[in-house]
């Protein structure tokens, strides 16, 4: 059984996401914390938010390598954007990544603050492993 992504009419259509997404019972699911656009002694790689947003992408993709998934079998993304961050620039440098032939859940908020220091953006994921 696969994983089913749903774009249901009466929604709005759009090839960057589904709205729902049902995953099989069986399946494996996998749990992505909070990712920045820092390096491996955690320091903030650039002041730009689209470079840190391209760095939290490939450390989330480095956590989804460690348990067996990639991009393609993320269900959903949560990206945080700090307030006064810029969402066009930030989200532009992922966007494509993010997108599949199965297009993810995707919800993106902007926060007073993250966690770490200097941190303009965090994204987390959930995938699934159909069994």
């Amino acid at each position: 059984m696969a994983i089913e992504r749903i774009r249901p009419p009466g929604l709005v259509h759009s090839p960057a996401f589904s709205h729902v997404a049902v995953v099989p019972p069986g399946a494996t699911t996998i749990y992505v914390g909070g990712q920045n656009g820092v390096d491996e002694s955690g320091a903030i790689v650039a002041a730009d938010v689209g470079a840190q947003a391209s760095r939290a992408l490939q450390n989330a993709r480095v956590a989804l390598a460690a348990a067996g998934a990639t991009l393609d079998d993320v269900v959903q993304w949560t990206v945080l954007f700090v307030e006064g961050a810029d969402l066009r620039a930030g989200y532009g440098a992922i966007a494509g990544e993010l997108a599949s032939e199965h297009p993810p859940l995707v919800t993106a908020a902007f926060v007073a603050g993250l966690g770490v220091p200097g941190a303009l953006v965090e994204i987390a994921a959930v995938a699934a492993l159909a069994p």
